[in-house]
């Protein structure tokens, strides 16, 4: 029998819900972690070619809409954050394990090219739809934002239309 505790779903919607509120009130705007990694790309980008930045529209316009040193946005602290805090619930909890969890009918080597090629694209469509799961829907729904229930439907709408297909690499 598997003793492992995790905390009530419900609960846990609470205090997701409350954190959210209290993020919208003190910086008027949602969570969301795709912000970081985009500062992180700006700082990488900035340090490796400076030239480039300067002369691309992209890089100039985040720079117009923030100052400084693009790692010390708050959604970076955010991330750090939340990754900190997951490695101390799981080793809390027990639940802690270094393993690479696959289906036995795919190899390991195919279970992490899956798992770069959907992240990337993710980041990519979150690029794209302005904002992450958490940022464009989460947040958006928790403002009322139409844009927001549309992403939410497409993020559920997607998953259920490509598990079929990809299905065989799990099952």
């Amino acid at each position: 029998m598997n003793s492992t505790k995790y905390m009530n779903p419900y609960l846990a919607g609470f205090f997701l819900g409350l954190i959210l509120l209290v993020t919208i009130y003190i910086t008027g705007r949602g969570l969301g972690a795709s912000g970081a990694v985009k500062s992180a790309v700006v700082a990488t980008v900035e340090t490796v070619a400076p030239v480039h930045t300067s002369n691309t529209k992209f890089y100039k316009e985040y720079g117009e809409e923030h100052t400084g040193n693009p790692l010390k946005n708050w959604l970076v602290f955010e991330v750090i954050g939340v990754v900190i805090g997951a490695f101390i619930s799981g080793l809390i909890s027990n639940r802690l394990k270094f393993t690479l969890e696959h289906s036995p009918k795919i190899k390991s080597k195919i279970r992490i090219f899956g798992a770069l090629i959907g992240g990337a694209l993710f980041g990519f469509g979150a690029q794209l739809g302005r904002g992450c799961t958490s940022g464009a829907a989460l947040s958006g729904m928790a403002v009322l934002s139409f844009g927001g229930i549309i992403t939410m439907l497409a993020i559920f709408g997607g998953a259920y239309a490509f598990a079929y297909f990809f299905r065989k690499l799990w099952l």
